[in-house]
């Protein structure tokens, strides 16, 4: 039977995932909440 928390210690995320979550996490990125605050300004202006 496997042990989980045994394999989750040998777990290591491969350097490419560690290059992926820093860029993503230092990029300003647009998500659904933005454009919707954008469009309620806009329309204010309008």
């Amino acid at each position: 039977m496997i042990n989980f928390e045994e394999e989750l210690k040998k777990f290591n995320p491969s350097e490419e995932v560690k290059d992926i979550e820093e860029y993503v996490h230092n990029e300003d990125l647009t998500d659904v909440v933005d454009i919707f605050i954008r469009m309620i300004k806009n329309g204010k202006d309008n």
